[in-house]
């Protein structure tokens, strides 16, 4: 892993930057090959808080988590913590597939999605303003992949490409927390 840190009203020491890396790096141990991805670190202080932003842009999936608290190094650990269990739920999901795909296989292969396709309709405003603008790869993958994607991510909803049939939907979590799904003519 490459690290990129970078903190805001805060001097990055050495010390602080050794103990970002060796906290991180623990969690190469779940994965199989090595990563080769840079991990963003954002550091910022407040008057009485410490805020820590961690970012990992991987191949398969993102790992991103961030924490507030009075002590930084306290805010490391516990982020940390978050992104462990983060890699152990994608890990869980990923290695159930296989064993819930032969056993649709075997049993009743008609089942059925229903995906209820809302429309909100928005009020205009006089101009609109992008204050952000963010690329990335859109990897084939299922519905129930790109949820966990999005919950992993902590966003409001995520694109993707169905792996079936290669085409781009948008799932999103709903207000009553159940999820539904856009596609995309």
């Amino acid at each position: 892993m490459r690290f990129n840190i970078r903190g805001e009203n805060v001097e990055v020491t050495n010390a602080l930057r050794e103990f970002i890396i060796k906290k991180v790096d623990k969690l190469e141990k779940y994965f199989d090959q090595q990563i080769l991805s840079d991990v963003q670190v954002k550091l910022k202080v407040y008057e009485k808080d410490t805020k820590v932003e961690v970012t990992i842009p991987m191949k398969s999936l993102v790992l991103r988590a961030e924490e507030q608290h009075e002590n930084m190094y306290a805010a490391i650990d516990l982020i940390v913590d978050k992104l462990e269990r983060q890699v152990r739920k994608y890990k869980t999901k990923v290695n159930r597939k296989p064993r819930q795909v032969k056993a649709v296989s075997k049993g009743d292969a008609n089942a059925v999605q229903l995906l209820e396709q809302e429309v909100d309709t928005l009020e205009l405003e006089d101009a609109f303003q992008v204050v952000r603008t963010k690329r990335f790869n859109i990897k084939p993958m299922d519905t129930e992949e790109a949820i966990l994607q999005m919950n992993m991510l902590g966003h409001q909803f995520f694109v993707y490409t169905e792996a079936g049939t290669l085409e781009t939907h948008i799932v999103y979590q709903r207000n009553d927390k159940k999820y539904a799904v856009i596609e995309i003519e």
